[in-house]
């Protein structure tokens, strides 16, 4: 029997969090206060109702304005929450979504389901690094492959949806990473991670404490310490940095929703601020977010003891899983990103890939037109 579509409506904010706060784990990027960190775009939380008048689903969307015309780009970064297994996904779900956006004025949708496809425990992606042959992690055979997802990925195509094409380097482009890096905690004590943690990882973590390395939580008041160290780390890596004021409306927006939504963490040595990162946390997932180094002083390891210091506190919040984010596809040894893949994998991280990015063109011409403007960027 064929069910009716759901009712879309706009949530309040504390409806949005009570049923995000019902669910084990959920994106930060939709929550109620991603909104308030992205002062470029217009935010609103819509919810999914059934007959019987149950929210069923939530999901934050950001709508960007085109230049010069009121029509908007509708975007929910890994979302909608809702039950992307049901037969009718499609027609009951999704569709009235579509009209919804339709009605607000969107000439085109993004979405980022946070649906799992395939998963690499930390030996296949040794293997596949370590493989001449292989050149892409995607081309590496996987550990486990979700039931399901193709099925979802499927759906998506025979409705219209077309996925966003990944960049050179996966994890680092426009969007969200479609390629994270996740070290599992549930059911595990905090020796059974330090127990996969690799040899280098460990005696890092000891050079650090027999130098003295200082691990410590800041504040808002920190930010800017955090800041010229993570300037410094884009200069290095080669990526544009945002400005201050982008993290410090990210603590505030985050911090006034839930007092522990983000830490800041600082690792010091002999007064000196050697490396620095933020820490999210939604239900029990918890993420490593921005992290900053400086080129000093790196032989008493700054960094391995500031993530162990993190893992070893998200283990005391009760995460299930420790999110390394965004990791490049490409194994080549000539990406300068895959020293970081290393580094993640080595905490005993396994590879995750999700669905990835979809679009859904309302308007072909303004959709086509959005394309040519983020190719020439």
């Amino acid at each position: 029997m064929t069910r009716p579509p759901l009712r879309i409506e706009p949530l309040t904010r504390d409806q949005h969090l009570s049923f995000v706060a019902a669910r084990p784990s959920a994106s930060h990027t939709q929550l109620p206060s991603w909104g308030d960190v992205k002062p470029d775009w217009t935010a609103e939380s819509l919810g999914w109702f059934d007959q019987e008048g149950r929210l069923t689903g939530a999901g934050l969307v950001l709508y960007r304005p085109l230049p010069k015309v009121k029509r908007y780009l509708a975007y929910l970064p890994e979302g909608p929450l809702l039950d992307w297994h049901a037969p009718d996904l499609v027609e009951r779900w999704l569709e009235p979504m579509l009209a919804y956006l339709k009605g607000k004025g969107a000439f085109s949708v993004k979405m980022g389901p946070p649906v799992v496809a395939r998963r690499w425990n930390t030996e296949a992606v040794k293997a596949a690094i370590a493989d001449p042959a292989a050149r892409r992690l995607r081309d590496a055979e996987p550990t486990s492959r979700e039931p399901g997802a193709q099925d979802i990925a499927d759906r998506l195509r025979r409705a219209g949806w077309r996925q966003t094409e990944p960049g050179s380097e996966e994890g680092f482009a426009v969007g969200q990473p479609r390629y994270v890096c996740q070290v599992p905690f549930a059911e595990r004590s905090l020796d059974d991670i330090q127990r996969g943690l690799n040899q280098q990882w460990r005696r890092n973590i000891k050079k650090a404490e027999k130098a003295g390395v200082k691990v410590v939580r800041g504040g808002y008041e920190d930010l800017p310490v955090f800041y010229d160290l993570y300037v410094e780390t884009a200069e290095r890596d080669r990526f544009i940095p945002r400005p201050l004021p982008y993290f410090q409306r990210m603590w505030t927006a985050l911090t006034a929703e839930h007092p522990d939504r983000m830490r800041l963490y600082l690792a010091h040595h002999d007064g000196d601020t050697l490396a620095a990162a933020t820490m999210l946390t939604v239900g029990d997932h918890v993420w490593y977010s921005y992290g900053a180094s400086t080129s000093r002083k790196r032989e008493v390891q700054p960094n391995n003891a500031m993530q162990w210091r993190m893992m070893a506190d998200a283990h005391e919040l009760g995460a299930a899983v420790y999110d390394f984010r965004g990791i490049t596809d490409t194994l080549e040894e000539s990406n300068h990103l895959l020293g970081l893949l290393r580094f993640k994998v080595g905490a005993g991280g396994e590879a995750v890939e999700y669905l990835g990015e979809w679009d859904f063109p309302l308007n072909r011409l303004l959709h086509k037109a959005l394309d040519l403007y983020m190719a020439r960027r």
